[in-house]
Protein backbone atom coordinates (compact mmCIF):
# COMPACT_ATOMS: atom_id res chain seq x y z
CA UNK A 1 0.00 0.00 0.00
CA UNK A 2 1.10 3.64 -0.56
CA UNK A 3 2.41 5.36 2.23
CA UNK A 4 0.02 6.87 4.55
CA UNK A 5 0.81 10.51 5.24
CA UNK A 6 -0.65 13.30 7.36
CA UNK A 7 -2.17 14.33 4.34
CA UNK A 8 -4.18 10.84 3.52
CA UNK A 9 -7.28 8.56 5.44
CA UNK A 10 -5.65 6.48 3.59
CA UNK A 11 -3.94 5.52 -0.13
CA UNK A 12 -7.46 6.87 -2.00
CA UNK A 13 -8.66 9.32 0.83
CA UNK A 14 -7.07 12.60 1.07
CA UNK A 15 -7.91 14.62 4.61
CA UNK A 16 -8.50 17.48 2.33
CA UNK A 17 -12.11 15.76 1.28
CA UNK A 18 -12.92 17.08 4.65
CA UNK A 19 -11.27 19.55 6.05
CA UNK A 20 -12.99 23.22 6.23
CA UNK A 21 -10.68 25.43 4.34
CA UNK A 22 -11.10 29.92 3.91
CA UNK A 23 -10.37 29.91 0.21
CA UNK A 24 -13.25 28.99 -2.24
CA UNK A 25 -12.98 25.70 -4.30
CA UNK A 26 -12.49 27.48 -7.74
CA UNK A 27 -12.63 25.08 -11.03
CA UNK A 28 -10.01 25.73 -12.89
CA UNK A 29 -11.18 24.51 -16.63
CA UNK A 30 -8.51 21.59 -15.77
CA UNK A 31 -9.09 17.92 -17.73
CA UNK A 32 -9.95 14.60 -15.72
CA UNK A 33 -7.13 13.89 -17.64
CA UNK A 34 -4.83 15.65 -15.77
CA UNK A 35 -5.58 13.91 -12.77
CA UNK A 36 -4.53 10.43 -14.26
CA UNK A 37 -2.23 8.36 -12.25
CA UNK A 38 0.35 7.07 -13.86
CA UNK A 39 -0.13 3.25 -14.93
CA UNK A 40 2.78 2.07 -12.49
CA UNK A 41 1.56 4.29 -9.34
CA UNK A 42 0.71 1.91 -6.33
CA UNK A 43 -2.12 3.56 -5.67
CA UNK A 44 -3.57 1.49 -9.36
CA UNK A 45 -0.60 -0.82 -9.28
CA UNK A 46 -1.24 -3.03 -6.34
CA UNK A 47 -4.75 -3.93 -7.19
CA UNK A 48 -3.84 -5.29 -10.83
CA UNK A 49 -4.36 -9.15 -11.42
CA UNK A 50 -6.79 -8.77 -8.25
CA UNK A 51 -10.60 -10.27 -8.99
CA UNK A 52 -12.66 -8.27 -7.54
CA UNK A 53 -13.63 -11.02 -4.12
CA UNK A 54 -9.60 -10.52 -3.12
CA UNK A 55 -9.61 -7.28 -3.96
CA UNK A 56 -12.56 -6.43 -1.94
CA UNK A 57 -10.90 -8.46 1.01
CA UNK A 58 -7.85 -6.47 0.64
CA UNK A 59 -9.65 -3.16 0.57
CA UNK A 60 -11.36 -3.53 3.57
CA UNK A 61 -8.65 -3.99 5.50
CA UNK A 62 -7.17 -0.48 6.67
CA UNK A 63 -8.42 1.00 9.99
CA UNK A 64 -10.01 3.83 8.11
CA UNK A 65 -12.49 1.07 5.76
CA UNK A 66 -13.15 -1.00 9.12
CA UNK A 67 -14.49 2.54 10.98
CA UNK A 68 -16.60 2.73 8.11
CA UNK A 69 -17.71 -0.67 7.35
CA UNK A 70 -18.46 -1.27 10.84
CA UNK A 71 -20.81 2.47 10.99
CA UNK A 72 -22.47 1.06 7.63
CA UNK A 73 -23.29 -2.15 9.53
CA UNK A 74 -24.63 -0.87 12.44
CA UNK A 75 -27.11 1.63 9.96
CA UNK A 76 -27.91 -1.83 8.44
CA UNK A 77 -29.09 -3.46 11.57
CA UNK A 78 -31.54 -1.47 12.46
CA UNK A 79 -35.08 -1.52 11.44
CA UNK A 80 -36.19 -0.08 8.93
CA UNK A 81 -38.09 3.80 9.49
CA UNK A 82 -37.05 5.68 6.56
CA UNK A 83 -35.55 9.35 6.13
CA UNK A 84 -37.38 11.85 7.78
CA UNK A 85 -37.21 15.83 8.67
CA UNK A 86 -37.41 15.17 12.76
CA UNK A 87 -37.71 11.77 13.08
CA UNK A 88 -41.38 10.81 13.24
CA UNK A 89 -42.69 9.01 9.77
CA UNK A 90 -45.55 10.77 8.33
CA UNK A 91 -48.39 8.74 7.54
CA UNK A 92 -50.53 11.35 5.53
CA UNK A 93 -48.27 11.43 2.28
CA UNK A 94 -47.67 8.52 -0.27
CA UNK A 95 -50.90 7.36 -0.32
CA UNK A 96 -51.81 4.61 -2.75
CA UNK A 97 -54.97 5.31 -4.34
CA UNK A 98 -57.78 2.72 -3.96
CA UNK A 99 -58.06 -0.59 -5.70
CA UNK A 100 -55.53 -0.05 -9.01
CA UNK A 101 -53.78 3.24 -10.01
CA UNK A 102 -56.42 4.39 -12.67
CA UNK A 103 -55.80 3.28 -16.37
CA UNK A 104 -52.29 1.84 -15.44
CA UNK A 105 -52.65 -2.25 -15.45
CA UNK A 106 -50.04 -4.38 -15.05
CA UNK A 107 -47.09 -4.27 -17.11
CA UNK A 108 -46.97 -7.35 -19.70
CA UNK A 109 -43.69 -6.81 -21.42
CA UNK A 110 -41.84 -6.46 -17.75
CA UNK A 111 -44.10 -9.63 -16.45
CA UNK A 112 -42.61 -11.58 -19.98
CA UNK A 113 -39.13 -9.77 -19.37
CA UNK A 114 -38.98 -11.44 -15.87
CA UNK A 115 -40.03 -14.89 -16.87
CA UNK A 116 -37.67 -15.13 -19.51
CA UNK A 117 -34.29 -13.93 -16.82
CA UNK A 118 -35.65 -16.60 -14.89
CA UNK A 119 -35.95 -19.25 -17.91
CA UNK A 120 -31.70 -18.21 -18.64
CA UNK A 121 -30.96 -19.10 -15.13
CA UNK A 122 -29.96 -22.26 -13.58
CA UNK A 123 -31.68 -23.74 -10.60
CA UNK A 124 -28.62 -22.84 -8.45
CA UNK A 125 -28.78 -18.86 -9.93
CA UNK A 126 -32.36 -18.64 -9.45
CA UNK A 127 -32.77 -19.81 -5.94
CA UNK A 128 -29.77 -17.00 -5.12
CA UNK A 129 -31.41 -13.96 -6.95
CA UNK A 130 -34.89 -14.54 -5.48
CA UNK A 131 -35.77 -13.27 -1.58
CA UNK A 132 -39.05 -12.36 0.03
CA UNK A 133 -40.56 -9.00 -0.43
CA UNK A 134 -39.62 -7.80 2.91
CA UNK A 135 -36.28 -9.52 3.00
CA UNK A 136 -33.30 -7.03 4.67
CA UNK A 137 -31.36 -7.25 2.01
CA UNK A 138 -33.12 -4.40 0.12
CA UNK A 139 -30.94 -2.23 2.74
CA UNK A 140 -27.07 -3.89 1.54
CA UNK A 141 -26.46 -1.86 -1.51
CA UNK A 142 -23.47 0.64 -1.82
CA UNK A 143 -21.98 2.09 -4.24
CA UNK A 144 -18.30 1.78 -4.02
CA UNK A 145 -16.10 -0.80 -6.25
CA UNK A 146 -15.46 -3.02 -3.94
CA UNK A 147 -18.11 -5.69 -2.30
CA UNK A 148 -19.64 -4.99 1.08
CA UNK A 149 -22.71 -7.16 0.68
CA UNK A 150 -23.40 -10.17 -2.08
CA UNK A 151 -26.56 -9.89 -2.75
CA UNK A 152 -28.11 -12.01 -5.87
CA UNK A 153 -26.12 -12.65 -8.68
CA UNK A 154 -23.44 -10.56 -10.18
CA UNK A 155 -23.52 -9.78 -13.65
CA UNK A 156 -20.00 -10.35 -15.16
CA UNK A 157 -20.74 -13.91 -13.17
CA UNK A 158 -23.60 -14.96 -15.65
CA UNK A 159 -23.68 -16.54 -19.05
CA UNK A 160 -23.76 -13.41 -20.97
CA UNK A 161 -27.45 -14.43 -22.47
CA UNK A 162 -28.52 -14.18 -18.35
CA UNK A 163 -27.01 -11.07 -18.03
CA UNK A 164 -28.76 -9.56 -21.21
CA UNK A 165 -32.05 -11.15 -20.00
CA UNK A 166 -31.24 -9.78 -16.55
CA UNK A 167 -30.75 -6.33 -18.01
CA UNK A 168 -33.66 -6.50 -20.32
CA UNK A 169 -35.95 -6.75 -16.81
CA UNK A 170 -34.18 -3.42 -15.86
CA UNK A 171 -34.52 -1.93 -19.48
CA UNK A 172 -38.16 -3.20 -19.70
CA UNK A 173 -38.61 -1.27 -15.65
CA UNK A 174 -37.34 1.94 -16.81
CA UNK A 175 -38.16 5.16 -19.50
CA UNK A 176 -35.96 4.82 -22.57
CA UNK A 177 -34.38 7.76 -20.85
CA UNK A 178 -33.61 6.22 -17.76
CA UNK A 179 -32.34 2.78 -19.35
CA UNK A 180 -30.57 5.23 -21.18
CA UNK A 181 -28.76 6.99 -17.88
CA UNK A 182 -28.38 3.88 -16.53
CA UNK A 183 -26.68 2.19 -19.21
CA UNK A 184 -24.09 5.10 -19.40
CA UNK A 185 -23.74 5.05 -15.73
CA UNK A 186 -22.48 1.37 -16.04
CA UNK A 187 -20.47 2.40 -19.23
CA UNK A 188 -18.54 5.30 -17.49
CA UNK A 189 -17.93 2.43 -14.99
CA UNK A 190 -15.97 0.52 -18.08
CA UNK A 191 -14.79 3.19 -19.44
CA UNK A 192 -13.27 4.00 -15.70
CA UNK A 193 -11.87 0.92 -15.67
CA UNK A 194 -9.77 1.33 -18.82
CA UNK A 195 -8.68 4.57 -17.76
CA UNK A 196 -6.59 2.66 -15.13
CA UNK A 197 -6.33 -0.70 -16.29
CA UNK A 198 -8.19 -2.18 -13.87
CA UNK A 199 -10.95 -3.43 -16.01
CA UNK A 200 -11.51 -6.84 -13.94
CA UNK A 201 -12.55 -4.47 -10.64
CA UNK A 202 -14.49 -2.00 -12.90
CA UNK A 203 -16.48 -3.08 -15.67
CA UNK A 204 -20.07 -2.57 -17.31
CA UNK A 205 -21.05 -5.45 -16.05
CA UNK A 206 -19.91 -5.64 -12.12
CA UNK A 207 -23.04 -5.23 -10.58
CA UNK A 208 -25.25 -6.95 -8.58
CA UNK A 209 -29.06 -8.16 -8.92
CA UNK A 210 -31.64 -8.86 -7.43
CA UNK A 211 -35.59 -10.42 -7.49
CA UNK A 212 -37.54 -9.47 -4.37
CA UNK A 213 -41.24 -11.20 -4.31
CA UNK A 214 -42.45 -12.46 -7.30
CA UNK A 215 -43.26 -11.49 -10.21
CA UNK A 216 -46.89 -10.90 -10.47
CA UNK A 217 -49.63 -8.81 -12.14
CA UNK A 218 -51.46 -8.80 -8.83
CA UNK A 219 -48.91 -8.74 -6.14
CA UNK A 220 -46.13 -5.91 -5.21
CA UNK A 221 -42.69 -6.99 -6.31
CA UNK A 222 -39.45 -5.03 -7.64
CA UNK A 223 -35.75 -6.03 -8.05
CA UNK A 224 -32.45 -4.03 -7.43
CA UNK A 225 -29.50 -3.21 -9.18
CA UNK A 226 -26.25 -2.15 -7.77
CA UNK A 227 -22.71 -1.92 -7.75
CA UNK A 228 -19.63 0.94 -8.50
CA UNK A 229 -21.73 4.35 -8.81
CA UNK A 230 -25.19 2.80 -9.49
CA UNK A 231 -28.02 1.74 -7.26
CA UNK A 232 -31.41 1.17 -8.27
CA UNK A 233 -34.22 0.07 -6.75
CA UNK A 234 -37.55 -0.98 -8.69
CA UNK A 235 -40.96 -1.80 -6.93
CA UNK A 236 -44.61 -1.78 -8.71
CA UNK A 237 -47.32 -1.95 -6.27
CA UNK A 238 -51.02 -1.98 -7.54
CA UNK A 239 -50.33 -0.44 -10.63
CA UNK A 240 -47.94 2.54 -9.03
CA UNK A 241 -44.20 2.54 -9.48
CA UNK A 242 -41.29 2.88 -7.04
CA UNK A 243 -37.74 3.69 -8.30
CA UNK A 244 -36.04 4.75 -4.95
CA UNK A 245 -33.41 5.07 -3.42
CA UNK A 246 -31.29 5.52 -7.06
CA UNK A 247 -27.75 6.58 -6.53
CA UNK A 248 -25.89 7.28 -9.85
CA UNK A 249 -22.93 9.18 -10.34
CA UNK A 250 -19.75 8.80 -11.94
CA UNK A 251 -15.82 9.56 -12.13
CA UNK A 252 -15.14 10.98 -14.73
CA UNK A 253 -18.68 11.84 -15.30
CA UNK A 254 -17.80 12.11 -19.09
CA UNK A 255 -16.19 10.06 -22.15
CA UNK A 256 -13.75 12.60 -23.83
CA UNK A 257 -16.66 15.03 -25.28
CA UNK A 258 -18.02 11.86 -26.83
CA UNK A 259 -21.21 12.58 -25.04
CA UNK A 260 -22.18 15.71 -22.91
CA UNK A 261 -21.55 14.89 -19.30
CA UNK A 262 -23.86 12.69 -17.40
CA UNK A 263 -25.72 15.03 -15.74
CA UNK A 264 -25.08 18.08 -17.57
CA UNK A 265 -28.52 19.11 -17.88
CA UNK A 266 -29.50 18.82 -15.00
CA UNK A 267 -26.32 20.84 -13.48
CA UNK A 268 -27.38 23.49 -16.27
CA UNK A 269 -30.87 23.44 -15.10
CA UNK A 270 -30.12 23.90 -11.24
CA UNK A 271 -27.84 26.91 -12.39
CA UNK A 272 -30.42 28.55 -14.13
CA UNK A 273 -32.18 28.05 -11.00
CA UNK A 274 -30.02 29.04 -9.14
CA UNK A 275 -28.14 32.38 -10.86
CA UNK A 276 -32.18 33.38 -10.75
CA UNK A 277 -32.50 33.95 -7.08
CA UNK A 278 -32.25 37.43 -5.92
CA UNK A 279 -29.74 38.78 -3.19
CA UNK A 280 -32.39 38.16 -0.71
CA UNK A 281 -34.05 34.76 -2.42
CA UNK A 282 -29.45 33.71 -2.15
CA UNK A 283 -29.06 34.76 1.33
CA UNK A 284 -31.51 32.04 2.29
CA UNK A 285 -30.78 29.21 -0.74
CA UNK A 286 -26.92 29.47 0.03
CA UNK A 287 -26.31 27.40 2.95
CA UNK A 288 -22.32 27.89 3.08
CA UNK A 289 -20.58 29.77 0.52
CA UNK A 290 -18.10 26.91 -0.49
CA UNK A 291 -18.52 22.96 -0.40
CA UNK A 292 -15.60 23.14 1.93
CA UNK A 293 -17.24 26.25 4.14
CA UNK A 294 -15.68 25.85 7.33
CA UNK A 295 -18.65 26.90 9.22
CA UNK A 296 -20.23 23.64 8.41
CA UNK A 297 -20.73 21.79 11.70
CA UNK A 298 -18.80 19.10 13.03
CA UNK A 299 -19.29 15.90 11.15
CA UNK A 300 -21.49 17.52 7.80
CA UNK A 301 -18.31 16.21 5.82
CA UNK A 302 -18.10 12.81 5.93
CA UNK A 303 -14.60 11.25 4.45
CA UNK A 304 -17.11 8.60 1.81
CA UNK A 305 -20.12 10.95 1.11
CA UNK A 306 -18.28 14.17 1.76
CA UNK A 307 -21.80 16.27 1.40
CA UNK A 308 -24.70 14.28 0.40
CA UNK A 309 -26.50 13.02 3.15
CA UNK A 310 -28.90 10.14 1.67
CA UNK A 311 -26.86 7.30 0.31
CA UNK A 312 -25.61 4.06 1.04
CA UNK A 313 -27.43 2.47 4.61
CA UNK A 314 -28.84 6.27 5.30
CA UNK A 315 -32.60 4.61 5.33
CA UNK A 316 -33.70 6.24 8.37
CA UNK A 317 -31.22 9.20 8.66
CA UNK A 318 -32.96 12.73 10.14
CA UNK A 319 -32.79 15.31 7.79
CA UNK A 320 -33.93 18.76 8.82
CA UNK A 321 -35.09 21.07 6.23
CA UNK A 322 -32.70 24.00 4.98
CA UNK A 323 -32.07 26.79 2.40
CA UNK A 324 -35.26 28.61 0.93
CA UNK A 325 -38.92 27.45 0.60
CA UNK A 326 -40.60 26.89 -2.46
CA UNK A 327 -43.09 29.46 -1.46
CA UNK A 328 -40.52 32.06 -1.85
CA UNK A 329 -39.53 31.21 -5.29
CA UNK A 330 -41.71 32.62 -8.08
CA UNK A 331 -43.77 30.86 -10.34
CA UNK A 332 -41.13 30.64 -13.00
CA UNK A 333 -38.19 29.66 -10.48
CA UNK A 334 -40.30 26.97 -8.81
CA UNK A 335 -41.21 25.68 -12.78
CA UNK A 336 -37.13 25.46 -12.91
CA UNK A 337 -36.95 23.62 -9.84
CA UNK A 338 -39.43 21.41 -10.43
CA UNK A 339 -37.45 20.71 -14.08
CA UNK A 340 -34.42 19.76 -11.59
CA UNK A 341 -36.75 17.30 -9.73
CA UNK A 342 -38.34 15.70 -12.97
CA UNK A 343 -34.59 14.90 -14.32
CA UNK A 344 -33.91 13.06 -11.19
CA UNK A 345 -37.09 11.05 -11.32
CA UNK A 346 -36.44 10.28 -14.90
CA UNK A 347 -35.90 6.37 -14.68
CA UNK A 348 -39.79 6.49 -13.79
CA UNK A 349 -41.77 5.43 -17.30
CA UNK A 350 -43.61 8.73 -18.23
CA UNK A 351 -47.17 8.45 -16.49
CA UNK A 352 -45.48 7.35 -13.12
CA UNK A 353 -43.34 10.36 -13.15
CA UNK A 354 -46.07 12.40 -13.99
CA UNK A 355 -48.32 11.10 -10.92
CA UNK A 356 -44.68 11.29 -9.05
CA UNK A 357 -44.57 15.15 -9.81
CA UNK A 358 -48.21 15.99 -9.11
CA UNK A 359 -47.63 15.04 -5.75
CA UNK A 360 -43.96 16.94 -5.46
CA UNK A 361 -46.00 20.06 -6.50
CA UNK A 362 -48.89 19.70 -4.33
CA UNK A 363 -46.13 19.58 -1.54
CA UNK A 364 -44.72 23.30 -2.72
CA UNK A 365 -45.07 24.99 0.43
CA UNK A 366 -43.52 22.47 2.58
CA UNK A 367 -40.40 21.66 -0.22
CA UNK A 368 -36.72 23.34 0.65
CA UNK A 369 -33.95 23.94 -1.55
CA UNK A 370 -30.38 24.32 -0.81
CA UNK A 371 -27.20 25.10 -2.36
CA UNK A 372 -23.52 25.20 -1.35
CA UNK A 373 -20.78 27.03 -2.83
CA UNK A 374 -21.36 29.70 -5.72
CA UNK A 375 -24.10 30.39 -7.66
CA UNK A 376 -22.64 31.35 -10.85
CA UNK A 377 -21.07 27.65 -12.30
CA UNK A 378 -17.39 29.05 -10.95
CA UNK A 379 -17.60 26.36 -8.50
CA UNK A 380 -18.28 22.95 -7.90
CA UNK A 381 -21.75 22.93 -5.89
CA UNK A 382 -23.89 20.34 -3.79
CA UNK A 383 -27.82 20.96 -4.49
CA UNK A 384 -30.62 19.36 -2.22
CA UNK A 385 -34.03 19.48 -2.74
CA UNK A 386 -36.44 18.02 -0.31
CA UNK A 387 -39.72 18.13 0.60
CA UNK A 388 -42.24 15.16 2.77
CA UNK A 389 -42.19 13.34 -0.31
CA UNK A 390 -38.46 13.91 -2.20
CA UNK A 391 -34.98 14.34 -1.07
CA UNK A 392 -32.99 14.72 -4.01
CA UNK A 393 -28.92 15.17 -4.60
CA UNK A 394 -26.46 16.25 -6.35
CA UNK A 395 -22.67 16.84 -4.87
CA UNK A 396 -19.51 17.09 -6.66
CA UNK A 397 -16.05 15.25 -4.88
CA UNK A 398 -13.04 14.49 -4.59
CA UNK A 399 -10.84 12.06 -6.73
CA UNK A 400 -10.68 7.96 -5.29
CA UNK A 401 -9.15 6.75 -8.72
CA UNK A 402 -8.62 10.32 -9.75
CA UNK A 403 -5.77 12.37 -8.22
CA UNK A 404 -8.08 15.58 -7.73
CA UNK A 405 -7.59 16.11 -4.06
CA UNK A 406 -10.57 18.67 -3.88
CA UNK A 407 -14.00 18.27 -5.37
CA UNK A 408 -14.67 18.60 -9.13
CA UNK A 409 -17.11 18.73 -11.79
CA UNK A 410 -16.11 15.75 -13.13
CA UNK A 411 -16.90 13.53 -10.53
CA UNK A 412 -20.58 13.78 -9.45
CA UNK A 413 -22.79 11.97 -6.71
CA UNK A 414 -26.45 12.15 -7.10
CA UNK A 415 -29.39 10.09 -4.91
CA UNK A 416 -32.66 9.65 -4.40
CA UNK A 417 -35.07 9.15 -1.55
CA UNK A 418 -38.86 9.20 -1.06
CA UNK A 419 -38.69 10.25 3.31
CA UNK A 420 -41.62 9.26 5.07
CA UNK A 421 -41.04 5.65 4.60
CA UNK A 422 -41.81 4.76 0.53
CA UNK A 423 -38.37 3.87 -0.36
CA UNK A 424 -38.22 0.44 -1.69
CA UNK A 425 -42.19 1.36 -1.74
CA UNK A 426 -42.52 0.53 1.93
CA UNK A 427 -45.41 2.63 2.49
CA UNK A 428 -47.29 1.04 -0.48
CA UNK A 429 -46.88 -2.28 0.09
CA UNK A 430 -47.58 -1.68 3.65
CA UNK A 431 -50.94 0.33 2.36
CA UNK A 432 -51.89 -2.48 -0.30
CA UNK A 433 -51.39 -5.11 2.34
CA UNK A 434 -53.82 -2.92 4.72
CA UNK A 435 -56.30 -3.62 2.04
CA UNK A 436 -56.27 -7.19 1.02
CA UNK A 437 -56.37 -7.94 4.78
CA UNK A 438 -59.44 -9.58 5.67
CA UNK A 439 -61.86 -7.83 7.96
CA UNK A 440 -61.33 -8.62 11.67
Amino acid sequence: MPERDDHQIDAFFSAARVSGRDEDVVLTGESYREHLYDHDDPVLAQWRGLGYDDFSARKREPAFVQELLADWQALYDEPFVGVTDHGAVRDDVHRLPEGTAGDLPPDAALLAAAARALATLTDDERARVQYPLDAPQWRAWSNPEFVIHRVGLRLEDLAPESADAVLDVVRASLSPEGWARVAETMALNGFLGELVDLPALMNERSYWFSLFGSPSPDEPWGWQLFGHHVAVCFVTVAGRHVVAPVFLGAEPALADGARPALFDARERTALDLASSLTAAQRDRAVVYRSVLDPAMPPGRLHPADERHVAGAFRDNRVVPYEGIGGADLTDAQWATLLRVVEDFHALLVAPQRAMTLQEVDAHRSETWFAWYGATDGSQPFYLRVHSPVVLAELDHHAGVWLSNRLPARFHVHTTLRLPNGNDYGRAYVAQHRARRRPPG
